[in-house]
C-alpha cells in the first residue's frame, strides 16, 4: 500500500486526493493546506470523500515527520504567483530530504533547463533522502512531450516536431482567470507590463518541453527562440467573463522554437483567444495538433475535451505515476527515465 501525502487542496489537489482515496493500492496519510480556514479539518472532508482521520496542517515540519512514500505536490506554482519564485524548489528539497518521493505539477519536468544550481540542489536532496522527483502536467507534460515522443518511433527520419495548443475563453465565466491571469482585455501598454512574468514562467515550462524532446530524440539544441504576437479587438464584444473593449488584447500567440543545426526543428506554440472569431488566420480555436514532419510523418489532433477537464487529467497522471516514482532509483526522474505509466485500476464497472 502506497502511503501518500497531498500537498495543497486546490482544484488539482482535490482531484488527486479523491483518486488516491479510490485507488486500491494507495492511502492518504497526510495533507498540507495553505488556508488557515482548512487547518485542523479532516482531509477527507476537505476533498469531499468523508472523514479519513487525517488532519490537515500548514506545518511543513509536521509533514516532513509524517511517514509516507510519496507527496503529491500540487500548489499554484511559486514561479507564477507570489513574491518568492524559489519557494517550490526549497519545499521540494525539504520533502525529498525527509525521505519522501515527490511528484509535482508545478514544473520540474526537465529541471536542467533552470541551470546547474537548481538541478544540483534537487539531485543532492534526492541523494540525501534516497528519493526521487518527477514533474508532470498536461501541457507541458503529457501532450507537449510524451505524445510526440511516443509517436516518433514510426518515423525513419524526423525533420520537425510541432505542437500547437489552441484555446478560446469566451465561455469561461471567471474574470480573475480570463482578465487577470490570462491578461485578456488589457490595452497594449498594460499588457506589455503584465506579461513579463508570465513569459518568464512559460519560457521555463516550454523550454523544459523542448529540451525533453531533444534529449529523447538525441538532438543537440543550439538555443531556444521565443516570440509573442497579439491581436487587438476590432470592436467591443462581451464574453462570459465580461467585456473585451475595442483596442485591447483579444488574442495571444506564444511560440518557442528549438534550434537544431541552425534551423527551427522543435516548435511549441500556444494560441489563446478571448473569442473564437479573433485572429482566425492563427488556425483552429480549439484543441491540440501534434505534427511530426519527416518520413513518413504523422499528425494527431486532440480535441478540446481533454482541456475542459484539464485539472482532472493533470491530477490523474500524477496519481498514476506514484508506483513508478516510488520504485525508481534516487534522483530527478523525467518521462525519459520512467517506464510506461498507465491508468491501472481504472477499468472497472461503469458508474453513473
Amino acid at each position: 500500500m502506497f502511503r501518500v501525502i497531498q500537498w495543497a487542496t486546490g482544484a488539482v489537489g482535490t482531484q488527486a486526493a479523491r483518486m488516491v482515496h479510490a485507488h486500491p493500492e494507495m492511502t492518504l496519510v497526510g495533507g498540507y493546506v495553505t488556508s488557515e480556514a482548512k487547518v485542523g479539518r479532516d482531509l477527507g472532508d476537505l476533498v469531499g470523500v468523508g472523514p479519513l482521520g487525517v488532519v490537515a496542517t500548514d506545518d511543513v515540519d509536521e509533514i516532513c515527520r509524517t511517514e509516507a512514500d510519496c507527496v503529491l505536490h500540487t500548489p499554484l506554482p511559486s514561479a507564477r504567483v507570489g513574491d518568492d519564485p524559489d519557494l517550490d524548489t526549497r519545499i521540494i528539497c525539504r520533502l525529498l530530504e525527509s525521505g519522501k518521493n515527490v511528484i509535482t505539477t508545478v514544473g520540474y519536468i526537465h529541471p536542467k533547463v533552470y541551470g546547474n544550481d537548481v538541478l544540483d540542489r534537487l539531485q543532492s536532496a534526492c541523494a540525501r533522502g534516497g528519493t526521487s522527483l518527477h514533474g508532470t502536467g498536461l501541457h507541458p507534460g503529457i501532450i507537449a512531450e510524451v505524445v510526440p515522443l511516443t509517436l516518433s518511433p514510426v518515423n525513419s527520419r524526423i525533420d520537425r516536431v510541432v505542437v500547437t495548443e489552441a484555446e478560446e475563453w469566451s465561455a469561461y465565466p471567471s474574470p480573475q482567470i480570463v482578465f487577470e491571469m490570462m491578461n485578456m482585455a488589457k490595452y497594449p501598454d498594460e499588457f506589455a507590463e503584465r506579461v513579463v512574468r508570465t513569459r518568464t514562467w512559460m519560457n521555463g515550462l516550454f523550454g523544459e518541453a523542448i529540451h525533453l524532446i531533444a534529449d529523447g530524440l538525441g538532438a543537440t539544441l543550439d538555443r531556444i527562440d521565443s516570440s509573442l504576437d497579439t491581436e487587438l479587438a476590432e470592436r467591443s464584444f462581451d464574453i462570459a467573463a465580461g467585456t473585451v473593449p475595442r483596442g485591447t488584447v483579444a488574442a495571444q500567440r506564444f511560440r518557442w522554437e528549438g534550434i537544431v543545426g541552425g534551423e527551427a526543428r522543435i516548435i511549441q506554440e500556444c494560441v489563446y483567444r478571448a473569442a473564437p472569431f479573433v485572429a482566425p488566420e492563427w488556425g483552429p480555436a480549439h484543441g491540440v495538433d501534434v505534427r511530426i514532419e519527416g518520413r513518413p510523418g504523422i499528425q494527431l489532433h486532440i480535441g478540446n475535451e481533454v482541456f475542459t477537464k484539464g485539472l482532472t487529467a493533470t491530477a490523474a497522471h500524477a496519481v498514476h505515476a506514484i508506483p513508478a516514482v516510488v520504485g525508481a532509483a534516487p534522483g530527478v526522474r523525467t518521462f525519459l527515465d520512467l517506464p510506461l505509466i498507465t491508468a491501472r485500476h481504472t477499468m472497472g464497472p461503469r458508474r453513473g
